[in-house]
């Protein structure tokens, strides 16, 4: 299972989300640093609307999911970029 499955796996378990895009952009950094080759799993977008983050603050929303995939960026995901919302809110994506 890749990195993307395996994060796309955990969220939807654990946030039921109505709408979670998992993006794999680790290709965009390749070479920025010497051992950045593009390979897959170093850098995810996860955009996600999930009823769970209804009346928390975006720092709130943003610690559960790093919480949730804290395995994955022990296990060499070097960024996560992270846009949530609730039911309702609006988006950009």
């Amino acid at each position: 299972m890749s990195a993307r499955d395996r994060i796309e796996a955990t969220l939807a378990e654990h946030l039921e989300p109505e709408r979670l895009y998992v993006i794999d952009e680790s290709q965009q950094h390749a070479g920025h640093q010497p051992h950045f080759t593009g390979a897959e799993g170093t850098h995810m977008r996860v955009r996600i609307v999930s009823g769970k983050f209804s009346g928390l603050s975006r720092i709130d929303r943003h610690r559960m999911v790093n919480a949730l995939l804290k395995p994955e960026l022990d296990a060499g995901l070097h960024a996560l970029a992270v846009e949530t919302a609730a039911p309702g809110e609006p988006t950009r994506w």
